[in-house]
């Protein structure tokens, strides 16, 4: 039987006041904490959800005003929105505030998640109607933005926000050009195979999708609004509104000069939440939730994931809050199978795993070419995640054989699968020195805390 540790005393601040925050605050309670609990918030706003910002409210389904996060239970907490967190003093049990406030604590949790990164380039960067999207003001402004009928919308990024945005735009009957660096949307998180049916869904929705292409240079004029931008094959699109979806670092700038092991890709912590220090030891009471932890999961030994997920965040919050109130010998380790899902040109596609491990990809269930398909993903003939397009409810088979550790090419006999599975090439870009499973191009994910090369911008 599990012993409470100090669960009912002491004072507990959680520095992050979105979705790991919340949950992780609730599950505090739930576990026996009774004691002074602060959420500290750098945007104004009650905690909400963010995945609708790029799907139902750049459509109109839905307003900012009503995504607001449910509350499980009544948490009794002091909450400190509108004033980010700017250092932690780890060894005087204090974080600091931008106006200047000091929040003592006994225990920590860091749940600051990520932010969308900026055009790279100050000048384009400032021009009116160049976009990012990551909060609920972004989503606001970049609705209004759409509102107001731009003959063209220019999207920077491929991935899933990228996609999504621009699915959102073609709803609401605004042309979109998408310039992607890599040779197909989604490649990097999917590989070339799907990649290539992602490509389908843009170009069947009416998008003008530029491949192997980078934004060089955004134009504005002479009243600072954006009116071309200049790409890397000598042409140029006009457009009057650009949504940059290049990736989003961490927000661990605040942590400098802690001692944490943090830079832009999360901070690092162990399986059971504790943060790192920069000697690899945990640090006493310090914990880490959410989009900005960086962790070892038991599934796929000798990497460090950092995971962009709702599920992960409510998982590992729940995680996170039960060590923080139960001795070290009761911790729990975060196994959660990294699961996503998104909803763009129609289409609902769902991932169980870690798709950027594989080296192979086999379809298991339905046809590329067909409106339903899984494929099934591989790593040295072990199945290591799965896709499903428009077939959600079949992954539940997948993630137990995932983390049963099945061999690959999956046996299943689903008959609607092929006569003879085909595993091809899952065609994922190469870096200089890459070997399968390291997984390629995805700077959050690495064995080694060390900071590496900064990543080129698309």
């Amino acid at each position: 039987m599990s012993t409470p540790r100090r669960a009912g005393a002491g004072r507990i601040v959680v520095v992050g006041a979105s979705l790991a925050g919340l949950r992780a605050a609730e599950a505090l309670r739930d576990e026996g904490f009774g004691g002074d609990l602060t959420l500290i918030g750098d945007e104004p706003h009650e905690p909400y959800d963010r995945p609708p910002l790029s799907k139902a409210v750049l459509s109109g389904r839905l307003t900012t005003d009503r995504i607001t996060l449910p509350r499980v239970r009544n948490i009794d907490a002091r909450w400190l929105l509108g004033t980010a967190a700017t250092r932690l003093d780890i060894p005087g049990r204090q974080v600091v505030l931008a106006d200047g406030r000091r929040v003592d604590f006994d225990r920590l949790l860091i749940a600051t998640g990520t932010r969308a990164r900026p055009w790279p380039d100050a000048a384009g960067g400032g021009l009116a109607g160049v976009h990012t999207l990551r909060g609920r003001d972004d989503a606001d402004r970049l609705r209004t933005a759409l509102a107001t009928g731009p003959r063209r919308v220019l999207v920077i990024g491929g991935g899933f926000t990228g996609g999504e945005v621009a699915s959102g735009c073609r709803e609401l009957g605004l042309e979109v050009t998408v310039v992607q660096r890599g040779a197909a949307p989604l490649a990097s998180a999917l590989g070339g195979v799907i990649g290539g049916v992602a490509t389908g869904w843009h170009r069947a929705a009416g998008v003008d999708l530029r491949l192997h292409t980078t934004v060089r240079a955004l134009e504005g004029d002479a009243h600072g609004r954006l009116r071309r931008a200049r790409l890397s094959d000598g042409t140029a699109v006009d457009a009057e509104v650009a949504v940059v979806a290049t990736g989003a670092p961490a927000n661990t700038e605040w942590l400098a000069g802690s001692g944490l092991a943090a830079d832009h890709r999360g901070v690092v912590c162990d399986g059971g939440c504790r943060a790192l220090g920069a000697d690899g030891a945990a640090v006493e009471d310090v914990f880490v939730a959410g989009d900005i932890a960086r962790w070892p999961h038991p599934l796929f030994p000798g990497q460090l994931l950092r995971l962009d997920h709702w599920d992960n965040a409510v998982a590992q919050a729940r995680t996170a809050a039960y060590n923080m109130t139960h001795a070290s010998p009761d911790h729990r380790v975060h196994r959660a199978l990294p699961a996503f899902w998104s909803n763009q040109f129609g289409v609902n596609l769902k991932s169980v795993g870690l798709p950027h491990l594989a080296d192979q990809v086999a379809v298991t269930q339905g046809a590329l070419d067909e409106s339903r398909f899984v494929a099934a993903y591989g790593l040295r003939g072990r199945l290591v995640a799965a896709v499903a397009v428009d077939s959600p409810r079949v992954l539940d088979g997948y993630a137990a054989l995932i983390e049963a550790r099945a061999p690959f090419p999956p046996v299943l006999n689903a008959p609607d699968g092929p006569p003879q599975l085909r595993p091809v090439d899952a065609e994922f870009a190469r870096l200089a020195g890459d070997e399968p499973g390291g997984l390629r191009g995805h700077d959050t994910h690495t064995p080694a805390a060390a900071t590496p090369a900064p990543v080129a911008h698309p």
